[in-house]
This record gives structure tokens, C-alpha cells and sequence, in this order.
């Protein structure tokens, strides 16, 4: 089984130089979680520039669904800028567009007949959501949730309720946005337990917020992540979007899904909307889908696609080159790697539920396929957040040639490439243990 090498200190002497050259030219907004500079990359092993070999359990947050540099995608790539890089499906038409939409239409849940949008990221796909929303209903009144991430441009930021950080000193936004609890409970049990005061936010939107300062009938859309990403990886109770759904379309308000990290196979389904049984009006999608190259997509009932031609559009989105790679991605999903993500997100999940009978600092262990969380407290009992430690420990872990993220308050993200084998996963869950034990001491005795 491969193993993590370290060969250097970290940083080493090339990502030190790297990195001194990075503050001198590139914006100092980007966040950064370690000293990393990735030099290349195969499957779920990064190389950094000075030769030590990393495990990666974030592709690049949640993008490299194939892995690094899977040789289908590879080769699909290769192939269509042999052909065609650029010409603008704004203004022009070429097959690999008309393709894509083709599919992306045919996989989308519901039975509805579906049009595609295509954008250039995440952001750009919920803007274009936004904005059709706006269109078609002519109202101009939004519901968003607390702990949302939907991207950063203005519209995007302005239905984002993650980080203050990332709003500060950008107001005013788009006004007629109300966020509205998402559905966790940190006073409920762990264990993926919900009672009923789960869905109290259900309740609170139809029988408080449309009877006193949100007119339901002056409402364009409600945007949901189908799980939470950005604000911690938060699986909400089964029957929740079927209920958040039962309340707004009697009002004809449209049910939009953020499947942007939650989609394209990720969960073991191709759209993680799929798990709970409902049908979004319209769904954004991007990161997984062209296994790193930059592209979004907006899916949406072929009903609601009554904008006109100039309305909106989009240079670079939907790229020959990147529908090639989504089109490639996209048969390598439907082959296999959506199985390969529930079979090893439930051994993920075992692991971690291991640990946490072993580690009183890990508190709820939740997700669905690959997209996996673990929070770490400083007690079970009231469920303290141990936010410090969720640092130390990602450090700690990648010391030990593992790369993971953070999520949320207090949760360590577990994304890795749909493409992760079984060992891939044993040796994750070892070095994360490694790694508790360095941060947060010895596993409790008996355990």
C-alpha cells in the first residue's frame, strides 16, 4: 500500500522559496490551511516541490472527483484542444456543449424536461439561478440559510451566511435576502439523532416569517444546500427538503439546490438532492464536474428557461475543452466511481465512528459518500467547540503527509477523490489518530 513520504522539513527549501515568492504577487485574501506547493499530482497522492508525497483527502476541495490527473480525463482534454479551445457558445455553437447539456439534462432528478446554463465556477452557477429566479417569478424576495455558502461574487455573497470575513466591508448587497436556521441542533444527540426541534425552522418560515414580514406570493426562491458544505458538512434529517419543499411551492417559490459540492457523485448519488426525494425547480452544480477544470452549470426545468437571448450569458462557460473533461468525468461516475464513494463513505464513516468510541474530543460523525465530517469538542456533554484543535490537528495530520480541511466551527472535512481505495482510507484513519494523539492526548483508557 502506498504511504505518505516525507522527505524534507515543512516547508522544504523550494516550497519555502515558492511560497516567499507567492506574498510578493498573489493576493494575500486567499486562505491558506499549510505550506503546501503542490508540484503534480496522481490520484490521490499530491507531490510537493521539494519531493514529499502527501495523501489528499480534499481534491482540491471537493473538485478532482477522478482524482489528479485521471489519464480518461487526461486524454479527453488532450484530445478536444487538439481540435477546438475556444469559441464562445455565447455567440457560437459546438458539439461538446450541446453534449454535455444533453446529459446533464437527462441526469437530473425529476421528469421534467431540463435546460442547461453554462458558467465558468460555482458562484456563476448560483448567480445565474439568482438571476433566472428574478426572471421568470418577477418578484424580487429570496430565502437563504445561516451557515450557506454559495460563492463570493455579489449575488452569490449576498445569499452566503458562512464566515462574517467573508462579508466584511462589502455591504451593501442585494437587499430582499432573508437567512433562516438550517436544520442542526447542537443540543440534540450525536449520531445523526434528530428530534422534532430539527424542523422548527420549517415551522418558524410558514407560520412566523410569511405571516409577519416576508409575503410568500413576493417570493422568488428558496436556495438550499441539499447537505451543508462551507457551514460543516450538515446532513439534515430525511424528510427535511421534502417538508421545505411542501411549504413553498403551493406559493410557486422556486426550489433551488447549491449542489455544488454535494453533486456530480459525491454522495453515491449523482445529485445528493436524490437521497432526500425531491426535484429542484433548479440545481447549480460545478466543482466534481470536469474533474479540475473550471466549470458550473445551471440546471433548470426547460419551463423556467424564458429569458431572453442577451439576458444572460458567458464567455468562457461551457469550454470545449472543459465539456470534453465533464463528459469524461461524467462516464467514469456513471461506471463505477458513484459506488466506489457509498461503499468507502460508509467505510469512512466506520472508521471515524471507531475513533470517536475512542476519542472524547470527536463529537458527531456525519455524512453521506464522500462527503464526510467529524467534530472535535472539548466536552460530549455540552458539546463545547473545539475550534483551536481542528487546526492543530489538520497541521499535525499534514506533518504526517496527510491533507485535510476544515469546515464549519469545529468539523474536519473529509472530500477525497471518488477514485479512493480502501487502503487509501485505512491509512487516512491512521494518521488522523496519529494525529489526535499528538494534539489532543492518548485515547481514553478501556477504550
Amino acid at each position: 500500500m502506498r504511504r505518505p513520504l516525507i522527505k524534507s522539513q515543512l516547508p522544504g527549501p523550494n516550497v519555502t522559496q515558492w511560497i516567499d515568492r507567492d506574498r510578493r504577487f498573489i493576493s494575500p485574501s486567499y486562505t491558506r490551511s499549510y505550506p503546501l506547493v503542490a508540484q503534480r499530482g496522481e490520484g490521490l497522492w499530491i507531490e510537493d516541490a521539494d519531493g514529499n508525497l502527501f495523501l489528499d483527502f480534499t481534491a482540491g476541495i471537493a473538485v478532482c472527483a477522478t482524482g489528479h490527473c485521471h489519464p480518461e480525463v487526461v486524454a479527453a482534454i488532450r484530445e478536444q484542444a487538439s481540435q477546438l479551445i475556444h469559441m464562445s457558445g455565447t455567440d457560437f455553437y459546438y458539439t461538446p456543449q450541446i453534449a454535455l447539456a444533453e446529459r446533464l439534462a437527462r441526469l437530473a432528478p425529476g421528469g421534467e424536461e431540463k435546460k442547461v446554463f453554462f458558467a465558468n465556477s460555482g458562484a456563476e452557477a448560483v448567480e445565474a439561478a439568482f438571476k433566472l429566479a428574478r426572471w421568470f417569478t418577477q418578484r424580487e424576495l429570496n430565502i437563504a440559510f445561516f451557515g450557506a455558502f454559495h460563492g463570493r461574487t455579489m449575488g452569490a455573497l449576498s445569499l452566503t451566511a458562512s464566515k462574517t470575513i467573508q462579508k466584511k466591508h462589502y455591504n451593501p448587497f442585494v437587499p430582499g435576502i432573508t437567512h433562516v436556521p438550517y436544520p442542526y441542533c447542537y443540543r440534540c444527540s450525536y449520531n445523526l439523532t434528530y428530534p422534532s426541534c430539527d424542523l422548527e425552522c420549517i415551522r418558524w418560515i410558514e407560520e412566523t416569517l410569511f405571516k409577519t414580514i416576508m409575503p410568500a406570493e413576493e417570493v422568488a426562491a428558496l436556495f438550499v444546500e441539499p447537505i451543508q458544505g462551507e457551514g460543516g458538512y450538515v446532513v439534515p434529517p430525511p424528510e427535511f427538503h421534502q417538508r421545505l419543499k411542501s411549504i413553498t411551492a403551493p406559493y410557486g417559490i422556486l426550489y433551488v439546490a447549491d449542489e455544488v459540492q454535494s453533486g456530480m457523485g459525491r454522495t453515491g448519488r449523482m445529485f445528493a438532492s436524490e437521497h432526500f426525494g425531491v426535484s429542484p425547480d433548479l440545481i447549480s452544480v460545478a466543482k466534481g464536474i470536469a474533474s479540475g477544470m473550471p466549470l458550473g452549470a445551471m440546471i433548470a426545468r426547460a419551463e423556467l428557461m424564458t429569458w431572453e437571448a442577451g439576458s444572460h450569458a458567458s464567455t468562457f462557460g461551457g469550454n470545449p475543452v472543459c465539456c470534453a473533461a465533464a463528459l469524461a468525468t461524467l462516464d467514469l461516475l456513471e461506471r463505477g466511481l458513484m459506488k466506489n464513494a457509498a461503499e468507502r463513505g460508509e467505510q469512512l464513516l466506520a472508521g471515524l465512528r471507531e475513533l470517536q468510541a475512542e476519542f472524547e474530543c470527536l463529537g458527531d460523525v456525519r455524512g453521506l459518500g464522500l462527503m464526510v465530517g467529524a467534530e472535535l469538542v472539548k466536552d460530549r456533554q455540552t458539546k463545547e467547540r473545539a475550534s483551536d484543535w481542528v487546526a492543530q490537528v489538520l497541521q499535525a495530520a499534514f506533518r504526517k503527509g496527510l491533507l485535510l480541511l476544515s469546515c464549519g466551527q469545529n468539523t474536519i472535512r473529509f472530500c477525497p477523490a471518488l477514485t479512493v481505495s480502501a487502503g487509501e482510507v485505512d491509512v487516512c484513519l491512521e494518521i488522523l489518530r496519529q494525529a489526535l494523539i499528538q494534539v489532543v492526548g492518548p485515547p481514553r483508557a478501556g477504550a
